[in-house]
């Protein structure tokens, strides 16, 4: 497998992480070999240091250092919040125009943080697909803006206003994501890191890197009627 690379300079370098695969190793999956840590590496010749995480089934902007001290800077970036972030994402039902979820979140441990995410609707579709006790499906395709970036944030954010992350078994509609195996044959979960715009930690200067949406993303677009 090579990976997608969006930017790459002398300090640090970019990949577009498909779907499905694991940043590094981790204890809670043990069912796989492939990490993209690993893939990088082998794939440009160097080490590589990841800056931030990206679920394993999110897609996206996923941002490497290639070296410990800009590795250290630009996760000072990302916990002070200077990073902007932009997802997509096909959620149940029709969502408002736009809105802010604010909703804090508690961690494994019990602690209770503060977390903010805003958003606005690019489109909405009605398909004639009966389902239950419903005639038709709705869905909505959204943009999200993460103002805090806590663990799971915009998937269990956007289940708590009952908008649910198509794909998100966690978080997410069992029944839904049912559906959409069965139906379409999807197996993954739309959210995709669109965007991320940060400053470069050594030449100073503003960087937006941006993911194209990958092929599983765009077909289900398509499958929905959700033109962008």
């Amino acid at each position: 497998m090579n990976l997608e690379i969006l930017y790459q300079d002398d300090f640090i370098i970019a990949i577009n992480k498909p779907h499905g695969l694991l940043v590094h190793r981790s204890p809670i999956a043990t069912n796989t070999n492939e990490f993209a840590v690993q893939i990088l590496r082998n794939q440009i010749g160097k080490w590589v240091y990841p800056a931030h995480r990206l679920d394993r089934k999110t897609s996206g902007v996923l941002l490497f250092a290639l070296n410990e001290k800009v590795n250290s800077l630009l996760q000072q970036q990302f916990f002070e919040q200077k990073v902007n972030k932009v997802y997509h994402a096909i959620v149940r039902g029709f969502t408002d125009d736009e809105g802010i979820i604010n909703y804090p979140l508690k961690k494994d441990e019990g602690t209770i943080q503060e977390a903010i995410t805003r958003y606005k609707t690019i489109a909405k579709s009605e398909i004639d697909v009966s389902f239950g006790k419903h005639a038709t499906l709705r869905y909505s395709l959204v943009e999200v803006f993460p103002e805090t970036g806590r663990m799971h944030q915009i998937r269990k954010h956007f289940a708590h206003i009952f908008h649910p992350i198509i794909g998100d078994r966690p978080h997410g509609c069992n029944k839904q994501n049912k559906l959409f195996k069965e139906k379409w044959n999807m197996h993954t979960m739309l959210l995709h890191a669109s965007e991320l715009h940060f400053t470069h930690p050594f030449f100073n200067k503003k960087i937006i890197v941006k993911a194209p949406l990958h092929k599983e993303f765009k077909r289900m677009l398509f499958e929905l009627n959700l033109s962008v």
